[in-house]
């Protein structure tokens, strides 16, 4: 009978909680749409710059690496020694990193670029490190559907994989905000932090088989390399989903997956305590 009531009482405290939640989505909603509008207000060509800037980084590493370097890559389903293989293969590994650095490096300024919003009272700050991580996320999508398009038509065949591209991007945007959370909070007492993330990032990017296939790596610590960095298992994962059909890396996706996970619920808990100084700090 206790039991019972307490799972009556967890469910109306529930109840109770899920239109604020609903308010607060609607809120991030609208705050990433206005994001996005202003990052293109007064352009002509409003928000097709974001596919064509991926589109031009594209044909960037494709010229360089395919026509300049002459770098070959067989895969599965794609032409053999093309240059357009290289290049996609390039740029579905590049389209998570990108968004994943861009929005990173945004949120870290989340905070003290809106004290304004800092200082009242009634808005819920925990949707500030988000806004940017979503924008860079949605932006990263045009990316995405040039690069199913241009799969479609070299290899004629649509990947089924392609269904389990949401459970990829709930991965990304986890361990994305988990860090994001980190660097926003911590910014606002340490303004080195969006330098030093910088910095770090740019070493990051060698440190996984973004811009190299994962044959280069020596393999006594190629599987390490994937366990203990989220972001190459991700970069790996979108290829094989979109360019091969096939998950190559099941078991290091799953680790991917816990360690988002914790990554977001660790970097959430920091923002949380260090949320009430925020106000006082700006």
């Amino acid at each position: 009978m206790h039991l019972v009531k307490n799972l009556v009482k967890e469910l109306k405290r529930s109840l109770l909680v899920k239109p604020q939640l609903w308010t607060k989505l609607y809120l991030l909603r609208t705050l990433v749409q206005r994001d996005l509008e202003a990052r293109y207000k007064g352009s002509i060509l409003g928000n097709i710059w974001p596919l064509l800037n991926q589109l031009s980084q594209l044909l960037i590493y494709t010229y360089v690496f395919s026509i300049v370097m002459k770098v070959r890559l067989n895969l599965k389903g794609l032409p053999e020694n093309n240059s357009l293989t290289f290049g996609l293969w390039l740029f579905a590994g590049l389209l998570p990193w990108i968004a994943f650095t861009n929005g990173l490096l945004q949120s870290s300024n989340s905070v003290v670029n809106n004290t304004n919003l800092v200082k009242k009272v009634v808005f819920p700050l925990s949707l500030l490190p988000l806004v940017p991580v979503l924008s860079a996320f949605v932006e990263s999508t045009f990316g995405l559907m040039a690069l199913i398009f241009l799969v479609a038509v070299t290899t004629k065949t649509i990947h089924i994989t392609l269904l389990l591209l949401p459970l990829l991007w709930l991965t990304q945007i986890l361990f994305t905000s988990g860090l994001a959370y980190i660097a926003a909070g911590l910014t606002v007492f340490l303004r080195d932090i969006p330098q030093t993330l910088a910095v770090i990032l740019n070493i990051w990017l060698y440190l996984a088989p973004i811009v190299y296939p994962e044959s280069l790596i020596p393999p006594q610590i190629r599987d390490w390399v994937f366990w203990l960095n989220p972001m190459a298992t991700i970069a790996e994962t979108y290829r094989g989903l979109v360019l091969v059909g096939e998950v190559k890396h099941w078991g290091e996706w799953a680790i991917a997956g816990i360690v988002s996970i914790v990554v977001f619920a660790g970097g959430f808990w920091v923002y949380k305590k260090l949320r009430p100084a925020f106000a006082d700090v700006l």
